[in-house]
């Protein structure tokens, strides 16, 4: 079973423990609203924490598998996307899961960057909201001055 797969059920059957062993201590996470990754497994395992809580009838409806250049370092690594759909706040969103794997396996190792694209830009506004309420809930993050939970907060 590879990387890709294993996150699937993880994700699936809302499992953070089979995520933490998925993942590497320096993992990268492209947020859709945010510029600069969250790095770390501690903060991306709490952010997939809020995700999990956030996404209603969230589903995996397709797979590509290959290689593709890392954000961080611009390297050949196995890669994965993942198609999915769910609902935030009554908006239906469509979207993609792209997962690089460490560079030294072929797919079956561990998760070493992850980018999230979405749309509609009105699922990507709720989706915004719902995660940085999240993240403040959690103490991941800080709340924004002004109350302004847009996308241009997290």
């Amino acid at each position: 079973m590879t990387a890709a797969d294993r996150f699937r059920a993880a994700v699936e059957s809302r499992d953070l423990a089979a995520l933490d062993d998925l993942f590497t201590d320096d993992i990268r996470f492209y947020s859709p609203v945010k510029f600069a990754p969250f790095e770390g497994k501690p903060m991306v395992l709490g952010l997939f924490g809020v995700l999990l809580r956030t996404f209603e009838d969230f589903r995996y409806v397709g797979d590509f598998t290959g290689s593709s250049e890392t954000s961080a370092d611009g390297t050949a690594a196995p890669s994965a996307v993942l198609l999915f759909q769910a609902t935030v706040n009554g908006k239906q969103i469509h979207g993609i899961d792209l997962l690089h794997m460490d560079s030294d396996s072929d797919g079956d190792g561990r998760i070493k960057e992850f980018t999230v694209m979405v749309r509609p830009q009105s699922a990507v506004q709720a989706l915004s909201e719902a995660v940085l309420a999240g993240l403040v809930a959690e103490g991941l993050v800080p709340a924004p001055p002004g109350g302004d939970a847009g996308p241009r907060a997290l």
